[in-house]
């Protein structure tokens, strides 16, 4: 599959179909430009929130970012240095965060989301995995980092997990890179990997020194070491996955994808059992919210719950395709759309 196709793809496949303009011209010139001044970022394609201390941060198409200081009320835009489309973001207190996105994007915030430098791009990503592939010899990794130099930064980060120093953010074609030092320099992770077909890796998630991996075809794939080793994880379903949570003690997994299928597994993956959905339409993302209720949005616009083995659906309300998930501390919902981000209050 060209390159190109695949970055619309990961577009569609995190229902980020406003960032397919960008998959169909190479992302270079955006990856340089800053992001335009919106006049309505309440309207905004967002795809990825998190909490930075009480504030909101979404970050979406056209390298947005924006913030709420009321809780998802009222929204306003911070400066970014690229036009790309930004996937996700998270905080590792009210200051420091990371976000990420196409072209190999990782943007640093130092000030809770209000201003953003560039700490990464696909150029330089390409160039880390190139020489950490000829360190080991392997024909087929070098010739892989070839092909990643050689194509330019048209491939896009998808997740990402944060500590006090460490960053590893993953994405298309297995792309896998870490950073110990907040940033400063960053490994390259896709030789440490059994994905030896460059499977997309759609999400990450981290307790401790547990990290799961998953994406295109089934691909699944864990460490219990802080990620220095790596195992791939069989599950009965074989299509791509685009959410997942650990849970109770990282032993506990959930993983959702396409067409509304949705599993658990009580023991790390050696067991698995299938939850049922009220539509077999694609899940795009899950959230744990303070009293450890997963929750679980899909394409649909339907905002469910995990009950037993079924997902249940909590909101009536009638909502867009969802993109994304944030639950906020005073226990509303936020959820990310293609027509910006929509509050759902806490229950009284």
């Amino acid at each position: 599959m060209k390159a190109t196709a695949v970055v619309a793809a990961a577009c569609m496949l995190v229902a980020a179909s406003a960032g397919a303009s960008e998959a169909v011209a190479p992302s270079g010139s955006a990856l340089d430009r800053p992001a335009l001044v919106t006049r309505a970022p309440e309207r905004a394609v967002l795809l990825g929130a998190a909490l930075a201390g009480d504030r909101i941060v979404a970050v979406g198409e056209r390298g947005i970012v924006v913030v709420s200081d009321d809780g998802g009320h009222r929204w306003t835009q911070s400066p970014t240095p690229t036009s790309v489309t930004l996937t996700a973001v998270r905080f590792v207190d009210a200051r420091r965060g990371w976000a990420i996105g196409h072209g190999g994007t990782v943007l640093v915030s130092r000030d809770g989301g209000s201003s953003w430098t560039r700490q990464l791009d696909g150029r330089r990503a390409a160039q880390i995995a190139l020489v950490a592939a000829r360190e080991t010899g392997d024909a087929k990794l070098i010739a892989d980092a070839e092909r990643l130099v050689s194509d330019g930064p048209d491939k896009p980060f998808l997740d990402l997990v944060v500590s006090e120093k460490r960053v590893l953010v993953v994405g298309a074609y297995g792309l896998a890179l870490a950073s110990v030092d907040g940033g400063q320099t960053w490994t390259s992770w896709i030789g440490r990997l059994p994905n030896p077909k460059g499977l997309h890796l759609y999400v990450v998630r981290q307790r401790g020194d547990t990290l799961l991996l998953a994406g295109e075809r089934g691909l699944v794939l864990m460490s219990h070491d802080g990620g220095q080793t790596f195992r791939r994880v069989e599950t009965p379903y074989q299509g791509s996955f685009f959410a997942a949570e650990l849970l109770t003690g990282s032993t506990e997994i959930l993983l959702a994808g396409l067409r509304g299928n949705a599993l658990r597994s009580p023991d790390g993956g050696a067991n698995w059992s299938s939850l049922s959905a009220p539509v077999p339409v694609s899940i795009t993302a899950t959230a744990v919210d303070s009293r450890g209720q997963v929750l679980v949005a899909n394409q649909a616009g339907m905002l469910m719950s995990v009950e037993g083995e079924r997902l249940v659906q909590i909101r009536t309300v009638e909502l867009p395709p969802l993109n994304g998930l944030l639950a906020t501390g005073n226990r509303s919902i936020l959820a990310l759309s293609f027509q910006g981000p929509v509050l759902i209050p806490a229950k009284p």
